[in-house]
């Protein structure tokens, strides 16, 4: 980018030298350029925190947003139902997730309708990821076996599992 943007500068300075009196429109073109510049980088960033894992807070508010669809902040901090926390806290950190690019907001009506934008099983394989290569560096196995240790475990549900292995 930044190459780009010193060889159309230097261009700027040789045309203005060979063109007199045509030094102000390339400058407003120079001008345009360093704009489109600054747009580009700027929806580069905003990719890259589209691309950030949502925090435990935020991916509570996923989890609401996921199972009512469409809501307001009401909505998703009665759903939360934290005692500790206030509605203008739920309401700051919905904005923050706004523009983070994780949820929409809706604001054609008088109350503002949010929407996660970040789908529920992009998000769920985004973390199981980073889990098992941080966590069980890298190997499904080691975080199945934890899994399945865990006392928490049905019969009914390692029956599941069994079932699913046999598919395979």
């Amino acid at each position: 980018m930044e190459n780009n943007f010193t060889s159309f500068h230097i261009t700027i300075l040789q045309f203005s030298e060979r063109h007199d009196g045509t030094w102000q429109k390339m400058l407003k073109i120079y001008f345009l350029f360093g704009i489109y510049e600054t747009l580009r980088t700027l929806a580069y960033e905003n990719i890259r925190s589209y691309k950030m894992k949502p925090t435990e807070s935020e991916m509570e508010i996923l989890q609401v947003l996921w199972e009512k669809g469409e809501s307001s902040v009401r909505q998703v901090h009665e759903e939360l139902n934290k005692k500790d926390v206030g509605y203008t806290a739920t309401l700051k950190l919905m904005q923050i997730m706004l523009d983070k690019g994780i949820v929409s907001r809706d604001t054609s009506a008088k109350t503002h309708l949010y929407k996660a934008i970040l789908s529920k099983e992009h998000t769920q394989h985004t973390f199981l990821d980073k889990m098992i290569n941080t966590v069980y560096n890298g190997s499904t196995a080691r975080l199945v076996m934890q899994a399945l240790g865990n006392k928490r475990t049905s019969k009914e549900e390692i029956e599941l599992i069994k079932e699913y292995l046999n598919t395979l």
